[in-house]
């Protein structure tokens, strides 16, 4: 199914259905094929909203994890949202992460599936030369379980992105940000309940990682998916909109008194 693209003012974004809003938080080489079948089974439950980050738009300045979640902000902002369930994945979770840490009084829950903040293997420590097809093809299938997800279509993107000298400058300037801002000291301080929805089988930000998470933030509560990668919401649709329908709906029944 094609989304329209919306507009209110400089931000663009899709919008479907009606609810609490979800809102969907997209990765460094994410767009919105990630969400589809996301997007697809919550707009029947909630108010669907994924912003289009301007990953590789902004000034090289402002590239950065901590310009991502401002630009967020004022996006929510002018859509003037409450009460927001705020997804991330990998990068995506990240920005999630510092938005919520800033501006908690908009967010009321936090959904991570495999989000940087502690800890990530990122496209590896040296670029390629542009126009190495064949090493692009290899890292994108290094996000699934399953290489075949990586499908022509999926790292004919990604390689039309490294391709661009200026986009490769500004990945390497997110990625770089994303390392130095760990957020391994501030995570006690979320009080939002917290869903982490991980791969078993995620070499990017492994297993551990999630675990780290859910120690350090205290209202959080974590999942594991066998033989899935880095991209649980593409990898296993299913499943993953299983288990956070099952958390979104638990967060609205009335609590029970002992």
């Amino acid at each position: 199914m094609e989304y329209e693209i919306k507009s209110t003012g400089k931000f663009k974004y899709i919008e479907e259905g009606n609810g609490e809003p979800l809102v969907l938080l997209h990765g460094l080489f994410g767009a919105l094929s990630n969400f589809r079948s996301l997007i697809e089974y919550f707009r029947h439950h909630n108010r669907v909203i994924v912003p289009m980050l301007p990953l590789l738009d902004m000034d090289i300045l402002h590239t950065s994890v901590g310009g991502l979640a401002k630009y967020v902000h004022k996006f929510l902002e002018a859509k003037e949202l409450t009460g927001i369930h705020l997804m991330g994945n990998s990068l995506g979770g990240h920005v999630g992460l510092v938005h919520t840490l800033k501006h908690p009084e908009r967010i009321k829950s936090l959904i991570l599936t495999g989000s940087s903040g502690l800890f990530e293997n990122g496209m590896g420590d040296s670029y390629p030369k542009r126009g190495d097809y064949e090493y692009i093809r290899k890292k994108t299938e290094l996000t699934f379980y399953d290489p075949a997800m990586a499908t022509k279509e999926l790292v004919d993107e990604v390689y039309s992105i490294t391709n661009n000298r200026m986009k490769v400058i500004k990945i390497i300037a997110l990625a770089k940000s994303a390392i130095r801002n760990n957020l391994g000291e501030e995570l006690n301080q979320i009080k939002q309940p917290t869903l982490l929805i991980w791969g078993n089988n995620d070499t990017i930000t492994p297993p551990f990682v999630a675990k780290e998470f859910n120690k350090l933030i205290p209202s959080s509560e974590l999942y594991f998916i066998d033989k899935c990668g880095h991209a649980p919401m593409m990898e296993v649709p299913e499943e993953f909109n299983a288990i956070l329908h099952k958390f979104l709906k638990k967060l609205n029944e009335p609590a029970t008194v002992a």
